[in-house]
């Protein structure tokens, strides 16, 4: 067995990577998948994010974590020990150190507070800690009613939230390639003049921006949505109309995006506002 893994080795040393990426995509069943016209086209051939078991299966994997029973979830798995984002984790330390020991943040899209149980216990040191998920409603609502505490609040919109809390820094992880018109909600946020912009987990393509269908894998749970891959220079002109880049960082270190023709990454970047 462990000679055939040697030779399997070598042998993906040799092939080259077009020939290799269409060995490995030939009978994928789950990941990225297509190159779409339009966003319509392709949630057309998706179930969406709005299943009721999404819901379900994340809710019960946040629960336990709460409740102390499990270390970390994202997507509903259970993870047996925390897979940090060390980059995240230390440019929001970095600004509450800035901020004499206070976080205030927006988390956009951040699930039933995957990102803030996954670092509660980095935070327990600040003097004021305000973590603000804003959710689409369904999340929203199981979050007000199972997890809302003196530092997590969960809301419907950003505007709702900023009503309420004065936070100055926005947190988008993995959910700026999964909305309809990206690029208008980056001018959104730029022109709602948070002090700080920190992405995470956001996927980016050398070449021109592709809508590709992304299929989950059902031990994960059952759905599919269209999902966006940016390219990054085109990305970073946007920004940097009002920000400065600040740090750039690989996010989930070793997954590749794996095309027919090419392959896509994973990427963070924090952003300061030009004053």
């Amino acid at each position: 067995m462990e000679n055939i893994k040697k030779y399997r080795k070598v042998i993906k040393e040799f092939i080259p990577p077009l020939i290799l990426r269409a060995i490995q995509n030939k009978n994928k069943k789950y990941g990225f998948f297509g190159n779409y016209s339009s966003w319509s086209d392709a949630q057309k051939k998706t179930t969406g994010y709005n299943s009721d078991n999404i819901l379900e299966k994340v809710k019960a994997g946040a629960l336990k974590v709460k409740n102390n029973e499990a270390l970390y979830e994202r997507d509903g798995i259970i993870f047996d020990k925390i897979d940090y984002s060390w980059p995240l984790l230390a440019h929001l330390l970095w600004i509450a150190s800035k901020n004499n020991g206070r976080l205030n943040l927006i988390d956009f899209g951040g699930s039933l507070g995957t990102t803030y149980f996954q670092n509660k216990n980095y935070f327990e040191n600040l003097k004021e800690l305000k973590w603000n998920i804003v959710e689409q409603k369904n999340f929203a609502d199981c979050g007000k009613e199972l997890f809302e505490d003196n530092n997590l609040k969960f809301f419907y919109t950003i505007e709702d939230c900023l009503s309420k809390e004065n936070s100055k820094i926005i947190l988008i992880s993995s959910v700026l390639q999964y909305l309809y018109n990206p690029y208008e909600f980056l001018e959104k946020i730029i022109n709602l003049n948070f002090d700080y912009i920190i992405f995470d987990r956001t996927t980016f393509i050398k070449n021109d921006d592709r809508i590709t269908i992304q299929k989950v894998p059902p031990k994960i749970y059952d759905a599919s949505y269209p999902c966006w891959l940016f390219n990054q220079a085109k990305f970073l002109k946007i920004l940097k109309r009002n920000y400065k880049l600040i740090a750039e960082f690989d996010a989930h270190i070793g997954t590749k995006i794996l095309l027919k023709d090419t392959t896509a990454t994973y990427k963070g970047f924090c952003f300061k506002k030009i004053k």
